[in-house]
């Protein structure tokens, strides 16, 4: 599995996972502040904001760190396997 990841952008799936993760949970959120607590709609809105973008942009960061360390693996391989062929 770990080789299909490689050469490939992670800071995209890991934005989508982290956005539907934030509707999901804002969502809820939203729901209990607006009929348990009454709060204002803008207040409600606005949480229901940043709990969706928070997740997305956490979920990009972490996903272009992940892209990075797996770019690096994919590198070296090619360099060693350079290194066999040159060897045979």
């Amino acid at each position: 599995m770990m080789k299909r990841l490689q050469g490939r952008n992670l800071a995209h799936p890991g934005c989508l996972i982290g956005v539907t993760s934030g509707l999901i949970i804002g969502i809820i959120l939203a729901g209990v502040l607006a009929a348990g607590f009454n709060v204002a709609l803008n207040t409600v809105l606005l949480v229901w904001l940043a709990i969706t973008i928070v997740p997305g942009v956490i979920g990009w960061i972490i996903g272009d760190r992940l892209t990075a360390k797996y770019k690096r693996l994919a590198q070296e391989e090619s360099v060693s396997q350079g290194e066999n062929s040159s060897i045979s």
